[in-house]
């Protein structure tokens, strides 16, 4: 954690660290002193450990989520003419992979409780020229999966899951990671385990993944890492026009150790959710996460919404960008005096008791380059730009301790006392 300036004040609370410790250390110099660094048998082992733990066929291990997704578009031959129905109220390389196959992204709108694609939007989206479904499993709490697998199933669509935020959730007792067709995970710094950079693609769908595990190293010929092994050849071939995504022994291996600490660290995230449930829930300015009965989630992040109607925050911070630039275009905020500058003051209160915190996320639609590329407006999708003006993600790690957590309580509990109308 840094410090204030003023040595009087507490520490300031960091919006999220890595939860690392001496066993993931061992494990990366083990490899280090191995003298095999790059792809091999580390890797393999962690695609066995992975698959078994969500209970897949096949996991192949990449360099990134978005590498994962794009693997997956990919090997569905997902290409230029085709479009994939997504959310608007994702980070932008849910989209981006779409445009990397010539493929156009469609987006709809998503539902005000879960903040997760509304199947009833999905449908209405769905074109003749529609190849497959991407939803995105925000903030940890999985997507309506048997309604969206109708979907898919009605209309010919291959599913393809953002689980990004997702690693140990599950859908009506099965874990996220086989159920579509193909599943991506992300294990940046920031997600629930970490790789430091890294991914992975789960399928059950044999051809999927032989096709994915190729490409993933260049379209070269299966196993061609061997090569330089004793019981390898020298001998290869490129098949296809593939990638440089492979994960490396070196991050593989902290993936082992962090996948076998991966339940213990969602259940403090779990408790660390209920504690912040238990001190805010009687503020009605708030509108905090609620999951559904038949979902487990992993609890990523933990995102409020503030009531700005009931806030009196000041309405001149036009939004959260450093420069001032007001959030959805020369016109600034959409809704009645300025919702998002409020939020925007809420999180600038946040910073100045001490406290980190996020936005996730600023509408894909509402981007310059969406805009330019496909006339995509603000209004295009109401229920995302609601949520983007209301939603703060507060620090959720298992590094906080019980104090942390009631720090943060107590910050937003006094921001909501001095600012409520």
């Amino acid at each position: 954690m840094t410090e204030h300036s003023d040595n009087t004040s507490p520490p300031f609370l960091d919006y999220f660290r890595c939860s690392l410790d001496d066993d993931d250390a061992q494990a990366v110099l083990d490899v280090l002193r191995s003298g095999w660094i790059t792809t091999g048998a580390k890797a393999q082992a962690f695609e066995r450990a992975f698959a078994d733990y969500v209970g897949a066929r096949h996991a192949v291990a990449v360099n990134s989520g978005t590498a994962a997704m794009h693997l997956a578009l990919a090997a569905a031959r997902i290409g230029p003419g085709d479009e994939v129905i997504t959310t608007p109220f994702t980070f932008c390389a849910t989209a981006e992979v779409i445009e990397y196959q010539g493929a156009l992204p469609v987006l709809a709108d998503i539902e005000r409780d879960t903040f997760n694609l509304d199947p009833a939007c999905i449908e209405a989206a769905i074109t003749p020229r529609t190849r497959a479904l991407l939803p995105v499993h925000y903030a940890g709490h999985p997507c309506e999966m048997d309604a969206i697998m109708d979907l898919a199933r009605r209309h010919d669509l291959r599913v393809i899951e953002d689980a990004a935020h997702a690693v140990g959730s599950a859908y009506r007792g099965r874990p996220i990671g086989a159920i579509g067709d193909v599943t991506a995970f992300s294990f940046y710094p920031t997600k629930n385990i970490t790789t430091a950079e890294g991914g992975m693609a789960t399928t059950d769908d044999d051809d999927l993944a032989s096709c994915m595990r190729r490409l993933s190293l260049h379209g070269m010929s299966r196993d061609a890492w061997k090569r330089y092994a004793a019981a390898g050849s020298w001998y290869y071939e490129v098949t296809d026009l593939g990638y440089k995504y492979n994960m490396p022994d070196l991050l593989a291996a902290l993936g082992l150790t962090q996948l076998a600490k991966l339940d213990r660290f969602n259940e403090v995230r779990a408790r660390h959710a209920a504690a912040y449930h238990d001190g805010l829930r009687d503020l009605p300015q708030l509108i905090l996460p609620r999951p559904r009965a038949h979902v487990r989630t992993n609890w990523h992040l933990y995102v409020i919404a503030i009531r700005p109607e009931m806030l009196t925050l000041d309405r001149a911070a036009r939004s959260g960008d450093p420069d001032g630039h007001p959030p959805f275009g020369p016109e600034g905020p959409q809704g009645p005096e300025g919702q998002g500058g409020r939020r925007a003051a809420f999180i600038e209160a946040l910073r100045e008791a001490g406290i980190g915190a996020s936005v996730h996320f600023i509408p894909l639609h509402l981007h310059p380059h969406y805009q330019r590329r496909y006339g995509w407006k603000p209004g295009d999708h109401p229920n995302a730009e609601w949520a983007y003006e209301r939603v703060i993600s507060l620090p959720l790690y298992p590094r906080m301790t019980d104090a942390d957590v009631e720090r943060v309580i107590a910050a937003v509990r006094a921001i909501v006392e001095r600012h409520r109308r």
